[in-house]
């Protein structure tokens, strides 16, 4: 009995696989990541670290800042209650009640908006106090310290500290100082509405001025007209020995109508005596007499009159117009004295001055530095930014591949 066996196929032996080429999870990738692999975390580098470190310099090292608040109008005396020109300065374009004053005082409330922003009211209130110390004390962190006692420097750094703003609802005006310390933030509002007040008064001393300048100039220049006019006239009279040639025309012309009505009443006179007189009686040759003697002094004055007529009417012409001259002159004079009395009475009217609605406070609590929200602002900008990096990380990428 023969048994056949048949041969199974030739296997050969493979190379062990490994766990990942099967398939199967292995043991680095059930290792949980380390604490190092956490920490090269781009988002713990890039967010939550600089965060933390922010955070850290706010609660730990920056000092405390207190801020002293006033509370002002700039108003004339003729003007309505409100911050017509605070409105129109220092808030742009006011509207409605508060942008009405704004023509009376809108000047000066911009200069004083200017002024406080300047280093001349540095410089000023350096007379009164050290600002300088004031923000270099010990207990400024090195961030929000003065750092150089420089006045482009000095004053950019104090524009951060001082502000001047406007209530939208009410129209008055907000002056705010930061400081290290409650006193060094009262004592430099104080100091800042004081140096306020003597700008707004120089101001308006200085536009009352020029407006009572410019209307005592113009009575000058009237009454120096009206003396002109005086004395042309005197030297005219006294040149041609004639105190007034209109009227010395006129009496010459009444005397020859007066002489002529009186040759009329003679002649009616003799004409009556002719009818009852004989020509030889002497009562007739008395009334022919004053007849002759009346005619001729009416020739005399003609040919008086004739001979210097030319000269006569260049007098008149001459003397009507200094007399116009004086005349106007004079009515130039009252004028310019009512335009000033109208003037000094308008400045007084419209006299501008800074009224405090809110003293300068003495702070008891820091409102700055605000820490939480800028702790707040960084980590949300820095998750922006961390985004948007992996946005573009991403899509470039995409475009690699």
């Amino acid at each position: 009995m023969t048994i056949s066996m048949k041969l199974s196929p030739h296997t050969t032996l493979s190379d062990p696989q490994t766990s990942e080429q099967l398939g199967w999870p292995g043991e680095e990738d059930e290792r949980p990541p380390s604490w190092l692999d956490r920490l090269r975390a781009p988002f713990l580098w890039l967010v939550v670290l600089p965060t933390l470190i922010v955070g850290g310099y706010l609660y730990g090292i920056a000092a405390d800042q207190y801020v002293s608040e006033a509370r002002f109008i700039v108003r004339g005396s003729a003007q309505s209650a409100g911050g017509g020109p605070v409105a129109a300065a220092i808030g742009g374009i006011g509207g409605g009640a508060a942008a009405a004053g704004a023509s009376s005082g809108g000047a000066e409330a911009m200069a004083l908006r200017d002024y406080v922003n300047s280093f001349d009211a540095i410089r000023d209130a350096n007379e009164i106090l050290d600002i300088a110390a004031i923000y270099q004390r010990e207990e400024a962190d090195w961030w929000f310290r003065l750092d150089r006692n420089v006045p482009e420097l000095m004053t950019r750094y104090v524009n951060n500290m001082v502000t001047v703003s406007r209530d939208s609802e009410t129209g008055t005006g907000i002056l705010r100082v930061r400081a290290f310390r409650p006193e060094d933030a009262h004592n430099y509002a104080e100091t800042l509405m004081t140096l306020a007040e003597r700008l707004i008064n120089r101001l308006s001393e200085r536009q009352r001025n020029d407006t009572l300048n410019n209307g005592r100039r113009e009575v000058a220049i009237a009454e120096a007209r009206v003396l002109a006019a005086r004395d042309a006239i005197s030297e005219f009279r006294e040149r041609e020995q004639n105190l007034d040639a209109t009227r010395s025309a006129a009496a010459a012309g009444e005397r020859i109508t007066a002489l002529q009505a009186q040759l009329t009443l003679v002649r009616t006179e003799a004409q009556n005596a002719r009818n009852f007189l004989r020509v030889d009686n002497p009562q007739y040759i008395i009334l022919q007499n004053r007849i002759r003697a009346i005619e001729a002094q009416i020739a005399e004055d003609r040919q008086a009159s004739t001979r210097g007529g030319d000269a006569l009417l260049q007098q008149v012409s001459a003397f009507e117009r200094l007399v116009l001259e004086r005349e106007f002159a004079d009515k130039q004079l009252s004028s310019a004295t009512t335009s000033l009395e109208g003037a000094r009475y308008e400045t007084q009217r419209q006299q501008l001055y800074l009224a405090r609605v809110v003293q300068p406070s003495l702070p008891v609590y820091p409102l700055y530095p605000r820490r939480m929200l800028i702790v707040l602002s960084v980590f949300g900008c820095l998750c922006i930014i961390y985004a948007v990096g992996r946005l573009i990380a991403s899509g470039l990428r995409e475009n690699a591949s």
